[in-house]
């Protein structure tokens, strides 16, 4: 991870998040409704349920708000009904972007994610363009100085695909998917909460830029981000410190 600060990277993405807590409950909310129309309102059967309501009391979210949209989603309260549509495209330095949306008005979307790309310096692309460079996984950070021995034992003990010690002494744990909620609950049973953990989708490869690059990069991204119908972005972009 030469040329840049895995930590740095993850508490700059931490500190937008919370920048945007309105909008994070809105995505959350979302996120919960379709989980529980594709997979059930029951958490203990819904992984992904479980996962977006671990998420929504992290941020403060009350328990009306999330029992609402569990039962939006499983038919018993009137709702919108969302769909989730991924997009690719390329950002600054031929960096590659993914944008999962989740949308009750697909024109709408599509046009305001090809409006971002092209105002801030990027392409749309079409479907299957960048996604070979990301693996779909679960990711666990933790921050620097964290007993690095102990992580390894317990992460591997718990059907983890990879350990990781950065540069800058943080501490990456790699699951499968259907494998992120076991781990880290048997994690956080061991002493360890994770800074930063969600299933995501991982670069295979990453792209480092620096002063005018990355700046750039930072506002396609900020636009995508603050687009009402986007729920999470991914890039190959990492920035220098």
């Amino acid at each position: 991870m030469a040329g840049h600060s895995k930590w740095a990277n993850i508490k700059h993405k931490k500190a937008a998040q919370d920048a945007r807590k309105g909008k994070v409950f809105t995505r959350l909310i979302k996120e919960i409704t379709v989980a529980a129309r594709l997979g059930g309102g029951d958490p203990d059967s819904n992984p992904r349920l479980r996962l977006a309501m671990e998420k929504a009391y992290d941020q403060n979210m009350s328990k009306d708000n999330i029992d609402r949209a569990i039962k939006r989603g499983s038919g018993t309260l009137n709702g919108v009904d969302y769909e989730e549509i991924r997009y690719e495209g390329y950002g600054i330095a031929g960096a590659a972007v993914m944008v999962d949306c989740m949308t009750d008005n697909r024109v709408r979307t599509v046009s305001d994610v090809r409006h971002a790309f092209t105002k801030y310096g990027g392409n749309l692309g079409t479907d299957g363009s960048v996604s070979f460079l990301f693996k779909h996984c679960g990711q666990l950070i933790y921050a620097p100085d964290t007993n690095e021995e102990k992580i390894m034992e317990v992460a591997l003990d718990n059907n983890a695909e990879d350990v990781v010690v950065h540069d800058d002494g943080s501490i990456e744990v790699i699951t499968m998917a259907q494998d992120f909620a076991t781990c880290k609950s048997s994690m956080e049973k061991s002493g360890f909460k994770a800074d930063f953990a969600e299933i995501t989708m991982q670069p295979v490869s990453e792209i480092v830029l620096a002063g005018e690059e990355a700046m750039k990069m930072q506002k396609l991204i900020d636009a995508l981000e603050n687009l009402d119908d986007v729920q999470s972005v991914y890039t190959t972009a990492v920035f220098a410190e």
